[in-house]
């Protein structure tokens, strides 16, 4: 397995995205905003397309009635992909899911998911665990609290997982502003730092 602080590129990933639903948004208590949160993660799934990633999305008990579905805004960005709903608060312990990440072929996952402490971190570690290589961005995800949300990132930095954020990512998976990559990705970078600056103008209005 290469090592994991090499950089990253567009053939060996698959985006793995979990619990982005109702009840989770509103226990966020972390430093990214809500708002901020939704946009990365819109985002990160527009890169995917962009670059032809394997997207992965999943749900917590929808099925059963204790949580709502994924986001509208969220899922509107994925009109042809189903979610995998679960009862484990663990992904990578539910069979569908697991299915699923392993039919993508990528070795090398990235994270993005609500709580950071549990629906990120349990997936993250044990996936890795199983031969896998896991990055997570950092500010797509949101913990219950300030606490919670650093203290899974130490748990898994520590495990050798890697920390990235949204734009970092998307400059990690082209590098170089002159290539092909760059040109299919230069509308979706214009939209989000268009979109950051509108909620950046919000919160100081």
């Amino acid at each position: 397995m290469r090592a994991p602080t090499t950089v990253w590129t567009r053939d060996d990933v698959a985006l793995v995205l979990i619990d982005y639903q109702k009840e989770m948004f509103e226990s966020v208590r972390s430093e990214v905003p809500d708002p901020l949160i939704e946009l990365n993660v819109r985002f990160l799934i527009r890169l995917a397309k962009v670059f032809d990633i394997p997207i992965v999305l999943s749900t917590v008990g929808v099925n059963i009635g204790v949580n709502g579905p994924t986001r509208p805004s969220i899922l509107a960005e994925l009109p042809d992909l189903k979610p995998i709903d679960r009862t484990s608060m663990n992904a990578w312990r539910d069979k569908a899911f697991h299915q699923a990440v392993q039919k993508t072929g990528k070795k090398r996952l990235i994270y993005a998911a609500l709580w950071t402490e549990i629906c990120l971190a349990f997936p993250v570690l044990e996936s890795m665990k199983d031969g896998y290589e896991a990055m997570f961005v950092v500010d797509a995800v949101g913990g219950t609290s300030q606490i919670a949300h650093r203290t899974a990132i130490d748990r898994m930095i520590a495990a050798g997982a890697i920390a990235n954020t949204s734009l970092a990512l998307a400059c990690e998976l082209f590098l170089d502003w002159a290539s092909p990559l760059a040109e299919k990705a230069r509308p979706t970078l214009t939209w989000y730092l268009g979109e950051v600056q509108k909620l950046a103008a919000a919160q100081s209005a």
